[in-house]
């Protein structure tokens, strides 16, 4: 029901949506979130903690006089309140130029206007790919041991606040060697839950192929064996030891579980103020 009903907000036209409430006045709250304040993972400076404003702040600094920006606006319900939905900031490649392109999606205003999806896509110029040791590198450095490698990725599952654990204890070096090999199928299961099913490996793969808003990525968080999600993929470049492109992507399913259940709240909320139940009362028989 959820689902159908943030779907229809979108769809319908502005001018077939009832007249609005300017005097509506949210209060928001904080939804939960996968990470904690010793881990808490970024990308490019945005976090789950980053809200709309910080993040179109972090982001115009960085692609200053580059590229071209795309700033998606939504009104939350019937009410006259306008916030920003998703951000895309691209700058564009060239066999000369390394290419970006970074997204982001935050939840309405009852629920802070909060980030809970954040991808940056980097494909670099032939003469400027970087080597996959010294990315791994820069990556285990800022994140920390990854919950599993292999595939071309570095995947960190986080359950209550921190990184998940199957067993692996990668060194750089190892992480390295992993990265390009097929999954460990052993460390994979360890991902499902008691029923082997929601491991995070496919909720990511699967929540990339859909369009970045919580009616669309709510049924994968929900399904999710894990609390948030911070995948990176190396894409080899001209020789198996260079990397033509690189994906960071930062997902917090708890947030959007969250952020979900008081945007419904405070719409529903707003449907009673615009349309109140009738107060008066049977007749004394």
């Amino acid at each position: 029901m959820l689902r159908r009903a943030l779907i229809a907000l979108v769809a319908v036209a502005p001018a077939a949506l009832p007249a609005t409430s300017l005097a509506y006045d949210i209060k928001p709250k904080t939804p939960e979130t996968a990470f904690s304040k010793k881990a808490r993972p970024d990308i490019l400076g945005i976090s789950a903690d980053s809200s709309a404003a910080s993040a179109r702040a972090i982001l115009e600094s960085s692609f200053k006089g580059r590229g071209k920006a795309d700033i998606q606006e939504q009104k939350f319900g019937g009410t006259a309140l306008s916030f920003t939905a998703a951000m895309v900031f691209t700058l564009p490649s060239d066999p000369k130029q390394t290419g970006e392109v970074l997204s982001s999606s935050f939840s309405a205003p009852a629920s802070a206007n909060l980030a809970y999806f954040v991808d940056r896509n980097l494909t670099f110029a032939l003469d400027q790919q970087p080597s996959k040791a010294e990315l791994v590198k820069q990556v285990m450095d800022k994140y920390g041991v990854p919950t599993i490698v292999g595939n071309q990725h570095l995947y960190y599952f986080y359950r209550a606040g921190s990184i998940m654990s199957v067993g692996a204890k990668y060194k750089e070096a190892t992480a390295l060697e992993a990265v390009d090999r097929p999954l460990d199928p052993k460390m994979a299961l360890k991902l499902n839950d008691s029923n082997g099913r929601g491991s995070c490996v496919a909720m990511v793969k699967r929540s990339l192929a859909k369009e970045k808003n919580l009616a669309a990525m709510l049924g994968e968080a929900k399904g999710a064996n894990c609390d948030g999600a911070l995948s990176v993929e190396l894409t080899p470049g001209a020789t198996p030891d260079r990397v033509g492109k690189a994906q960071f992507t930062l997902m917090d399913f708890k947030r959007m579980i969250s952020a979900a259940k008081i945007d419904a709240d405070a719409l529903a909320a707003e449907q009673d103020e615009r349309n109140p139940l009738p107060k008066a009362r049977a007749p004394k028989l």
